[in-house]
């Protein structure tokens, strides 16, 4: 008992690292992106090179963005509450539902919450205001995250490849569509992040006395392949972004065809990283969070 318990206590640590290192690296986000002049221009650089290529993908993306919705978000969360109680885990299925909510909520809270200050560097969305973070991709990533949570260990490495991908690909269609700064992804991201840290907090703490913690189901290979293939989506987004410092003092809609791919693909390379660590970390606690009962 007392193994078991210092294991625990290990593994609630662990989580509230994460959740205060994910909640920093938000605030990162947040004040580089939006409160630092030469963030907003990285941001806008990014989000005008959309226009590359968009003809091909205008189709794909608008599918995409439009299947999300409030009524596609309650039957997803209906659907994984679902799972949790078929597989007798009725605190999995109110955790998992909570962090979906959860999530969701604070990212409108923020969202009309959080000020941006305006550098006259993106007149056509001034209007707009505060965009960051991105309902569309937290949506996805609380989704995605939640799923992790509540199948069977069988399933869960590639669920989370799966779930993986998917956010990734709503929190890259939100900027080739158009509707969000490649910053509003990635911080909705690190909300997703905060809450699944969270919620593993509660699972430890509803956790019964006949839970075992089995290594095999650690699921390293498939959490270490997430972890160093998101890093070093982000470490290439921090490289193609680096290269646009130089241009700085030119405008966007200025800018021939190479610099503007250079800042949309690599905004992309760094939404996907993002998403990619997340879901390593959530991979690599859930064997502790969610294990095997005798009985």
């Amino acid at each position: 008992m007392r193994v078991r318990a210092r294991a625990r206590g290990w593994t609630a640590v662990w989580l509230v690292v994460l959740a205060v290192v994910q909640a920093l690296a938000f605030l990162v986000v947040w004040r580089v992106a939006v409160h630092a002049e030469l963030g907003q221009w990285i941001d806008t650089v990014a989000l005008t090179g959309n226009r590359i290529g968009q003809d091909r993908i205008d189709g794909p993306v608008d599918r995409i963005l439009n299947a999300m919705s409030v009524v596609s978000l309650l039957a997803a969360t209906a659907v994984i509450g679902f799972i949790a109680l078929m597989r007798g885990r009725i605190a999995l299925a109110v955790t998992a539902t909570l962090l979906i909510v959860g999530a969701n909520v604070t990212t409108q809270l923020l969202k009309y919450g959080l000020t941006r200050p305006d550098f006259g560097i993106d007149m056509e969305r001034a209007y707009a205001g505060n965009s960051l973070p991105s309902g569309h991709a937290t949506v996805a990533a609380s989704v995605a995250v939640a799923l992790v949570l509540v199948l069977p260990r069988t399933v869960r490495a590639l669920g989370a490849f799966v779930g993986a991908g998917y956010a990734a690909t709503a929190g890259v269609a939100t900027m080739s569509a158009g509707w969000h700064r490649p910053s509003d992804a990635a911080a909705a991201f690190l909300v997703v992040g905060v809450w699944a840290a969270l919620a593993g907090l509660l699972l430890l703490v509803t956790q019964r006395e006949r839970a075992q913690v089995e290594s095999a189901d650690a699921h390293r290979l498939a959490a270490a392949a997430l972890g160093v293939g998101g890093l070093l989506a982000v470490v290439a987004c921090a490289l193609a972004l680096s290269w646009l410092v130089d241009l700085r003092g030119t405008a966007p809609d200025e800018m021939t065809r190479r610099p503007l791919f250079v800042a949309y693909a690599g905004s992309a390379a760094g939404i996907a990283g993002t998403m990619g660590v997340v879901m390593a970390l959530v991979l690599a606690a859930v064997h502790r969070l969610v294990p095997r009962y005798q009985g």
